[in-house]
């Protein structure tokens, strides 16, 4: 198997919650710091656009979408398993409303003041207003949650989930699977990088425990890489054959088109290239770029559009 690289930065929470599944599976893996907004270019060489915040590479294939990540590091890794058979489902419905509705209630709430004068203490104004702006244009003019609707909105959520923690130390039993994983990484932004916000939880015990331990689980065996020698990795590489039925067609779109594909609703910076599977569940499109050489660009279905590329 080729090397796991995780282009990333410390402060992302959705790279943490992979972070903790390398370390929870054992899989080790070499970092690759990416800039917070925009431009990422040498991300984007790999991807052909999208840059939403982890991308996996594993050689040539470059897997977006944490959704997608955790099924990808669930099949190199089967053990520890992320998606218990008795609970498979709940587990990633729980998944997606945390990576959705709890995210945006929980960083609406760590972006008041108080957090924002800790995430970017020290940094000059211009670069607050950099991201600031960075974010606006990826939310697509949606207006963001209000701190204060977020606060109570956040404590809720907090009850719900130690409600699922009574009696149990991780949300589904005895085992984190992978909706642990999603609810505690924008909880962890709050305590690790708002901590002067990090009262909230005061209210909820069990998801204080909780989240001590779900925090040692740590994250493995971690190298260095530089964004140079990700790029020579991609072009040096060959996408990985497509296994089992790669078409399951939708929207009359044929295999061989040129298409594009880009997130529904957050971060829709689009990815052309050429369709060559659309299996029950991802997308995959061949693209080649001077920098990355040929390489195989992997998203989720779920959380995607697909559509023609403009003739």
């Amino acid at each position: 198997m080729s090397e796991l690289i995780l282009h990333h930065y410390p402060n992302s929470p959705f790279a943490e919650k992979i972070r903790l599944i390398l370390g929870h599976k054992k899989l080790p893996w070499k970092s690759v710091f990416i800039p917070m907004i925009m431009p990422k270019p040498d991300l984007t060489a790999l991807t052909g656009g999208y840059r939403k915040t982890p991308v996996l590479q594993i050689g040539a294939d470059i897997y977006c979408d944490t959704a997608l990540i955790c099924d990808v590091l669930e099949h190199l890794a089967p053990a520890p398993t992320l998606y218990p058979q008795a609970v498979n489902g709940a587990a990633r419905i729980v998944t997606q409303w945390a990576d959705g509705s709890l995210f945006t209630a929980a960083m609406a709430y760590n972006f008041q003041p108080a957090g924002v004068a800790q995430v970017f203490a020290g940094a000059p104004a211009e670069g607050v207003q950099a991201f600031v702006a960075d974010r606006a244009a990826m939310r697509g003019g949606a207006p963001r949650m209000a701190s204060s609707d977020a606060a109570a909105t956040y404590k809720s959520y907090l009850r719900r989930l130690a409600n699922m923690l009574h009696g149990q130390d991780y949300l589904f039993g005895a085992q984190p699977c992978v909706a642990d994983f999603a609810a505690y990484h924008p909880l962890w932004f709050t305590q690790e990088r708002t901590p002067a916000l990090a009262g909230i939880f005061d209210a909820t015990p069990e998801v204080k425990d909780w989240m001590g331990r779900m925090k040692a689980i740590g994250h493995g065996t971690v190298g260095k890489c530089s964004a140079e020698e990700a790029l020579q990795t991609a072009r040096r590489g060959t996408p990985a054959a497509l296994q089992g039925d790669v078409f399951q067609d939708e929207h009359g779109i044929a295999l061989g088109s040129q298409v594009v594909v880009a997130a529904d609703t957050f971060g829709l910076e689009p990815t052309e290239g050429e369709l060559i599977a659309a299996t029950r569940t991802r997308y995959t499109l061949r693209r080649t770029d001077e920098r990355a050489g040929t390489v195989h660009v992997h998203f989720p279905r779920v959380g995607f559009t697909l559509k023609k590329a403009a003739s």
